[in-house]
């Protein structure tokens, strides 16, 4: 195994955990907008429902935050603890 396989492998990951966060980033920008333009929809139809809106609307917004998070954690793995560099120089020593 060269060190630029290695650096190829870096660079490849790379790219690809830039593109799982833009994802997640996008995914999640859109998910918020979705929920409060549904909890506005919904005060403006029912201005009675207001708080029980508002309690579902904080909910859901909390867990539409934790994904981008989760999704961050698995980037950190894939850039610190490479998984593809071990299988590669398990692959290349069996072959």
């Amino acid at each position: 195994m060269t060190p630029e396989m290695i650096a190829q492998i870096y660079a490849y990951t790379a790219v690809g955990v830039g593109v799982i966060l833009a994802a997640a980033g996008l995914g999640s920008a859109i998910g918020w907008g979705l929920i409060c333009a549904k909890t506005l929809e919904g005060i403006a139809r029912q201005p009675e429902m207001r708080p029980a809106l508002m309690t579902n609307m904080f909910i859901f917004a909390g867990l539409m935050e934790s994904f981008p998070f989760i999704i961050l954690a698995f980037a950190m793995w894939f850039l610190f603890a490479n998984p593809f560099v071990g299988a590669l120089q398990s692959a290349l020593g069996a072959a």
